[in-house]
């Protein structure tokens, strides 16, 4: 899974919103003194000095950190399972932990770098993310490990909306949307090679090493950072933080998520768990609506056009977030591949990621939104039903590639779409808090798909421990995942239409985004001169 690219903004240094005040911010300066500095007229770094290189080496490898933690650990749960002793529930806590925190609290994590500077929370997301992979890779039991990962994602929070910003912040405004593309580029091929990396490390030194691995790319990227790249943030952050929205928001995911995981056992704090989590959703709503400066304004959900891309995108990466989960595990425990085989198949998908979003970008320019946003959903449906075959002793090139191909076709016809049109879908002063709601929904979609389908699906404790009761609920949970894409075709058909020309954001057909749209600073608004 890729944590997507975003897409810079044009002219200028790009405005961007605290999304935790509701309120649009004046162009960001770098500071050239320490941190109670001033912020000064602009950034001025240019890529091909030698400042202009580290800066984008950093950026590349604090996002790397996330990006191959995302596509590693799936890899890794069978033998997690097997290790600790632990049933299918551990497995899906050891996702959803480090899901929960992260799409709780990554608008804190961009708003509290606008506000006290992005090289500074950059670096202590990078530093977080690292301690807690290492507890991550000691954890001697299961409740620890759960702890740990959901520490990540916090780190991951903090790290992941930083690592665009220092490029906004830092590059002059010509080099940015180069830098943007060298660094899509480059994580895409980190995140490409990632569960080929991530197999070899189970299958080699052991599953551990999945997250120790985080430790030395963090010693090696936290000093390049505080020497080379200069301090940014919004000098006219202003405004209180929305805490008690973000507790809200996230106290609600975590209940449902619990409620959804334990079902099975039907006890009366499960059932207390859900209705709890479905009452503090209403209260965030309720909270949201009321407050002067709240964490998601419900006013940007009056464009019709961003709550259907929204709704579509719960449906897509719904489905995403399943499959990526499920599938490994099928390859594993069904089929019989090694981590490192199962790994390696995946690669197909993203390859043509890599190779053909440019080009689906640049055609969903040219005939609008609509058609890719229903084609892309019908393909990867077909991919996932085509899925099933994988079972015991299948073959790779006539069961499980040809699934992946089509799967891989439907992802690159879809998403670059989709994030062009929720750039496109608002105020280009409101892209950078459009984008960052998006990202959010779609990894909340994918943290609710992982806690629902294998109750859906009829998977016990113990499910992934027998290949035969494996992949009968596999099969299943399949149709769920095709069902929910058929969803999103059908709703995109239903209402996304092409947004005006000068919506457009044109660097977003050259990125590579898979597993979640992207955190992105918006276009400056055009103000006259004093």
């Amino acid at each position: 899974m890729v944590i997507p690219s975003p897409c810079p903004g044009q002219e200028g240094v790009p405005r961007r919103r605290l999304a935790l005040s509701g309120q649009d911010r004046e162009p960001v300066g770098v500071e050239k003194g320490g941190p109670g500095a001033p912020a000064s007229g602009g950034a001025q770094v240019r890529l091909a000095s030698a400042r202009g290189r580290w800066i984008l080496v950093t950026t590349v490898l604090g996002s790397t950190m996330a990006l191959l933690d995302s596509t590693v650990v799936n890899v890794a749960l069978p033998r997690i399972g097997q290790d600790l002793d632990a049933d299918l529930a551990v497995l899906q806590w050891t996702v959803n932990a480090y899901a929960l925190t992260l799409a709780g609290l990554i608008l804190v994590g961009g708003a509290l770098g606008d506000r006290y500077g992005r090289r500074r929370v950059f670096v202590l997301g990078v530093v977080w993310f690292a301690a807690a992979s290492l507890l991550c890779g000691l954890a001697p039991n299961e409740g620890v490990l759960i702890a740990a990962r959901a520490l990540q994602g916090v780190g991951g929070a903090l790290l992941t909306p930083g690592s665009l910003a220092l490029i906004q912040g830092s590059l002059h405004e010509e080099d940015r949307a180069r830098a943007v593309g060298l660094w899509s580029g480059l994580g895409g091929v980190g995140a490409a090679v990632g569960p080929f990396v991530g197999g070899w490390l189970v299958d080699g030194p052991g599953w551990r090493w999945v997250f120790l691995l985080n430790v030395p790319v963090a010693a090696v990227c936290v000093p390049i950072a505080l020497r080379h790249v200069p301090e940014s943030r919004d000098p006219q952050a202003r405004g209180r933080f929305d805490v008690a929205g973000a507790a809200l928001g996230a106290a609600s995911l975590g209940l449902v998520t619990y409620a959804l995981i334990e079902a099975r056992t039907a006890t009366w704090w499960v059932v207390g768990a859900a209705v709890a989590g479905v009452l503090l959703g209403v209260a965030f709503v309720a909270l949201e609506r009321r407050r002067a400066e709240p964490m998601i304004p419900p006013a940007i959900f009056h464009s019709r056009q961003f709550t259907a891309v929204n709704l579509v995108t719960l449906c897509v990466y719904a489905a995403f977030g399943g499959f990526f989960f499920l599938s490994v595990v099928q390859l594993q425990v069904v089929t019989g591949y090694s981590a490192l085989q199962a790994g390696a198949a995946l690669l197909p998908t993203t390859a043509l990621m890599l190779l053909f979003s440019a080009r689906a970008g640049e055609l969903g320019e040219r005939i609008g939104p609509r058609v890719p946003l229903t084609v892309g959903p019908l393909l990867c449906a077909a991919g996932m039903l085509l899925m099933i075959r994988a079972g015991p002793g299948a073959s790779y090139v006539q069961d499980v590639l040809p699934a992946l191909v089509v799967l891989g076709l439907g992802m690159t016809t879809l998403v670059a779409p989709l994030t062009s049109t929720v750039l496109a879908s608002v105020d280009p002063g409101r892209a950078g808090l459009a984008s960052g709601i998006n990202n959010a929904a779609a990894r909340a979609a994918g943290l609710l798909a992982v806690a629902a389908l294998p109750l859906l699906a009829g998977m016990g404790p113990d499910a992934y421990l027998s290949a035969d009761q494996f992949d009968e609920a596999f099969a299943v949970a399949m149709w769920w995942c095709a069902g929910l894409l058929v969803l999103g075709a059908a709703l995109a058909w239903a209402t996304i239409r092409t947004p005006a020309p000068d919506a457009l954001h044109p660097q977003c057909h050259t990125q590579c985004p898979v597993g979640s749209p992207p955190l992105e600073p918006g276009e400056p608004e055009h103000r006259p001169g004093p």
